[in-house]
């Protein structure tokens, strides 16, 4: 069997039943990007946009390879929204300013307007995914829908800079560690747990990071590189990489 053919078609027996290998791979892929976020570093995004292509194929159907009964539409369509965040993800930290320490952005907590909106967003998201979901039918759309309206949400903070999202993610975890239990999908419900830990870390992580990193942008306004500030050229200025 080549390579491509064991990704695409691939199982791995594992206790007497078996895993898709994209299923794997996709998620091993996700775990990358989660790494190289935290980091703040851009490819953390075309590399999750591979992982949200490869787990598209099978939340899509599960019965592809005849892995598991249970297509999950949230988390099919969780990966189509993924993606498309993703794309805004990578093209903004690309345009941005990069942080004092060289991170592609400088984390920064959400103001009160914007956890505002991030509530708001967060209720519509619910609502609109969980009545889309009851339309076209959904293994668990009461939490699937948070599944899909958290990952979004969580996935722009990330594209913002917003420490918060990480808060988000951990929401999001919780839900999913057992939805995906129930429908059958371990390597990702594995995977889910995991991250419910990483969050954590990750969280930390940008905590400490927004409070002796400078912010590179003050809204959407670029300031003048590093070597061209005052504080630069009379040696003030102290870089400190996560």
């Amino acid at each position: 069997m080549n390579p491509v053919t064991w990704l695409l078609e691939g199982t791995i027996e594992v206790g007497g039943g078996y895993l898709s290998v994209r299923e794997v791979v996709g998620n091993l892929f996700g775990l990358a990007s989660a790494i190289l976020g935290m980091r703040r570093l851009v490819w953390a995004w075309p590399v999750g946009l591979v992982g949200n292509v490869l787990l598209f194929t099978v939340f899509l159907g599960g019965e592809i390879g005849q892995v598991t009964e249970e297509p999950l539409w949230g988390q099919a369509g969780r990966q189509i929204m993924f993606a498309a965040v993703g794309a805004y993800g990578w093209w903004k930290w690309r345009r941005s300013a990069r942080a004092d320490d060289g991170g592609a952005v400088a984390p920064r907590w959400a103001t009160g307007r914007e956890r505002a909106l991030l509530l708001a967003l967060a209720v519509v998201g619910y609502v609109v995914c969980y009545l889309l979901l009851g339309v076209i039918g959904s293994y668990s759309p009461t939490t699937e829908a948070w599944i899909l309206a958290g990952s979004m949400l969580a996935t722009y903070g990330m594209a913002r800079g917003w420490v918060e999202f990480w808060l988000v993610w951990i929401a999001v975890d919780v839900v999913g560690v057992t939805t995906l239990v129930d429908a059958g999908y371990y390597p990702t419900a594995f995977m889910y747990l995991f991250y419910a830990v990483f969050v954590v870390w990750g969280f930390v992580t940008w905590w400490r990071v927004s409070a002796r990193v400078a912010p590179a942008t003050s809204g959407d306004t670029p300031q003048p590189p590093l070597e061209s500030r005052p504080d630069a050229e009379n040696g003030q200025h102290e870089g400190v990489r996560a």
